[in-house]
């Protein structure tokens, strides 16, 4: 992939509007705040012809049929749900939330010095809401690693959201950033990188996913490989309501793998990622949040 679209996508909304909302939604509530998520997923059904023409593709490839309107609309009802909840989830208003665990006890073996993971995650659902997971567990501390634009612009939510939030973010780019990361995993902190989408003129693996070829990054998992490091994957589940279902499924173990076998481990992760992530896909499909020709 020579050239990302997702970074090309025009961003509608801006960080003043965002500021606006969490106002409205700290002082109303989150059952008034959710009246207005409607106006904003009928805005992006009917003005996004992008997203829309993604959304289609997606649907039915993970419906196996033609998707209806409504099909659409939950997808982007779902989306802008996910959106909206941040602002409690930053603001640590977990009790406004119904959240189950699966794999929890993955999480436990990490938190001691040295023994620090990765986590996997993807455009699936919600990444914040695993802040919940980090109260419930003393000493959990989630680095995110993301690509330098894409930190930008996760500090300007953070700051609009919560100035107060505390977020340890990697910018990649740098020999520095990947010293940090290593530093962060000695510690036994969980670092948090995303999987499915790539900025451009990077290392990527094309595997089948969904009826059709899809490029995936190979950069997470190498990095992971290079430190010796365990893969978790982690997904938290929107399943409607005030209900998310946070996962932890481990991938892979590179701690003993040995430098010669780096690159076949490596790509039979990226495989096994992939494929959970299908299966995830097809149990939950509105949770899915790419609204871009996934499938070149």
């Amino acid at each position: 992939m020579t050239a990302a679209e997702w970074r090309d996508t025009r961003e509608r909304g801006s960080v003043w509007l965002l500021r606006i909302m969490t106002v409205i939604s700290l002082r109303l509530g989150r059952p008034a705040g959710r009246v207005v998520l409607h106006g904003i997923a009928l805005y992006f059904f009917l003005f996004a012809p992008q997203a829309r023409r993604a959304a289609l593709d997606y649907l039915r490839r993970v419906l196996g049929r033609r998707p209806r309107a409504r099909d659409r609309y939950r997808q982007l009802l779902s989306f802008a749900t996910t959106i909206h909840d941040r602002v409690y989830l930053l603001n640590e208003r977990f009790e406004l939330f119904d959240i189950s665990t699966v794999g929890e006890e993955l999480m436990a073996a990490s938190l001691r010095p040295g023994s620090g993971a990765i986590l996997l995650g993807a455009h699936l659902g919600s990444f914040e809401v695993t802040r919940a997971i980090g109260r419930r567990r003393s000493g959990l501390r989630v680095a995110m690693v993301a690509y330098e634009d894409t930190a930008r612009k996760l500090n300007a939510m953070l700051a609009a959201i919560n100035p107060a939030a505390q977020v340890d973010m990697v910018a990649l780019g740098s020999v520095e950033a990947m010293l940090r990361v290593r530093d962060l995993l000695e510690e036994g902190v969980f670092v948090g990188m995303l999987g499915d989408r790539t900025p451009g003129g990077e290392a990527v693996m094309e595997l089948p996913f969904l009826g059709g070829m899809a490029k995936f990054p190979l950069g997470p998992m190498r990095a992971a490989a290079l430190l010796g490091r365990r893969v978790i994957l982690m997904l938290g589940l929107y399943l409607g309501g005030n209900r998310y279902r946070v996962v932890f499924e481990e991938i892979a173990d590179f701690s003993g793998v040995a430098a010669q076998e780096r690159e076949a481990a490596v790509r039979e992760a990226v495989g096994r990622y992939v494929g959970r992530l299908e299966e995830y896909c097809r149990g939950y499909p509105y949770n899915w949040f790419n609204f871009y020709r996934f499938w070149q």
